[in-house]
């Protein structure tokens, strides 16, 4: 009996891999690139109006909202990216970068590492270029989730 449970186990293992293809594929992946993309006729949403937000509390609202994206890669991205460009940032590109932050996280994502082409309203944004060439990290810095503080 314990011959033939073997061999039932055995086939079901071995045949699951034919049956199922993967729900979670690995980022990079030629699968995970095409499931994460957001259809073309998805207008990303407006910012909410904030009238007397000072420029402290903005950044401060940014850098979180950087830190706490959904997922690590782009968590890990935008979070040091956040820490090493805000502090210079004028409200009008701290702005952009608010606007940038209401897209998807993998089209961020892939729009920063060079796997996917952005649309028309971020072809040619300074911000979005500024964050290619920090996804680039010529540097080769070995990059860590910065403190909140």
């Amino acid at each position: 009996m314990s011959v033939t449970i073997s061999r039932v186990l055995a086939r079901t293992l071995s045949s699951s891999a034919r049956r199922w293809k993967d729900p979670w594929p690995l980022p990079h992946t030629p699968q995970h690139i095409a499931s994460t993309v957001t259809p073309s006729n998805v207008v990303p949403p407006q910012p909410i109006p904030r009238p007397n937000e000072s420029i402290d509390t903005m950044r401060a609202r940014l850098v979180y909202q950087s830190r706490k994206r959904g997922t690590l890669e782009s968590d890990l991205l935008l979070s040091t990216f956040a820490r090493d460009h805000l502090h210079t940032m004028a409200i009008p590109e701290l702005s952009e970068y608010d606007k940038l932050l209401d897209e998807s996280d993998w089209d961020i994502y892939y729009w920063a590492t060079g796997n996917r082409t952005p649309p028309d309203r971020w072809a040619s944004s300074p911000l979005l270029q500024k964050l290619k060439l920090h996804a680039k990290n010529e540097g080769k810095v070995v990059r860590s989730m910065p403190p909140l503080s």
